[in-house]
C-alpha cells in the first residue's frame, strides 16, 4: 500500500529546511532508521554531496540517518531495498533526466507501490503525478520523456501562486498557464500552495496544511479544496 507525503516545498518563509514538516515526518517515518535521499534535482546547482548534507542535518533532528542515492554502487538495489525514500526539490527537468538516465523510474515506482514510505518536495512532488508537464522549472536539459511515476491520478503544480491584487506584473499567472495546458491535455492539475502537502495512503489522498489547494480540470471552473478533505478525481 502506498504511503506518501507529497509537499509543495521543503522550506516555508522564516523556517529552516523541512522544519515545518518535521513533526509530521517524525510520525510518518516512525519505524525508519535510514533513509535514501535522491539529490538529482540539484537546486541552484548544488552538488549531490552538498545537497545530501543539508538533508542529513534536517533528519538528524528526528534521529534518522540519510544516505544519498549517488553513494550506492547499485542504484536500483538501493531504491528497492530502502527503508524510506526522499526526493528533494530543484529542477524537475534534470531530476527526471537523471531518473531515466539511471533507469530508476520503474524500481522507484515498484518500491512506492510496495509500501516504502516516500517523501517528495517540489520537484520530488512533481514526479508523483502522471507527467512533469506542470512544473514551473526551466528546461535546462531534455529528458527522454515527461511521463513520471503515476502514483496519483493528476499532476502537481508545486509552489502555486495566486495573482497579487494591485500588482502591475504583466506576465501570465499560474492559472493562465494551467488553462493553456488544458487546451491540449485532459489530466487534472492540483495547484499546491506553500506549506501544504498531500498525505497518501493506498488510494486515499488527503490535503493537509494551512491552505486550500486549487484543482483545475479541463473545461471546468477551478475549485478550491479545503485542508483536511480527500482529493477525489
Amino acid at each position: 500500500m502506498k504511503k506518501m507525503i507529497i509537499a509543495s516545498t521543503s522550506t516555508i518563509h522564516g523556517s529552516g529546511y523541512l522544519e515545518y514538516l518535521l513533526p509530521t515526518l517524525n510520525i510518518f517515518f516512525n519505524d525508519v532508521n535510514t533513509l535514501v535521499f535522491i539529490p538529482f534535482a540539484r537546486p541552484g546547482g548544488i552538488s549531490y554531496n552538498g545537497y545530501t548534507e543539508v538533508v542529513k542535518k534536517a533528519f538528524a533532528t528526528i534521529n534518522i540517518k540519510v544516505k544519498g542515492l549517488h553513494e550506492f554502487n547499485d542504484l536500483n538495489e538501493a531504491v528497492l531495498n530502502a527503508e524510506a525514500i526522499f526526493t528533494g526539490g530543484g529542477n524537475t527537468f534534470e531530476l527526471v533526466n537523471q531518473l531515466y538516465k539511471n533507469n530508476i523510474f520503474e524500481d522507484l515506482k515498484i518500491a512506492i507501490n510496495n509500501g516504502t514510505p516516500y517523501l517528495g518536495t517540489s520537484a520530488g512532488s512533481n514526479i508523483c503525478g502522471l507527467t512533469m508537464m506542470n512544473t514551473n522549472d526551466m528546461p535546462i536539459v531534455y529528458p527522454p520523456s515527461f511521463v513520471t511515476l503515476c502514483c496519483i491520478p493528476f499532476n502537481i503544480n508545486a509552489h502555486y501562486l495566486d495573482p497579487i491584487s494591485g500588482s502591475k506584473h504583466m506576465g501570465e499567472t499560474r492559472e493562465t498557464r494551467i488553462k493553456e495546458y488544458h487546451v491540449f491535455n485532459e489530466t487534472p492539475v492540483l495547484g499546491l500552495r506553500e506549506g501544504s502537502w498531500l498525505s497518501v495512503e493506498g488510494t486515499s489522498i488527503l490535503l493537509k496544511g494551512e491552505h486550500t489547494a486549487r484543482l483545475f480540470q479541463q473545461n471546468e471552473k477551478p475549485v478550491e479544496l479545503k485542508s483536511g478533505v480527500v482529493v477525489g478525481i
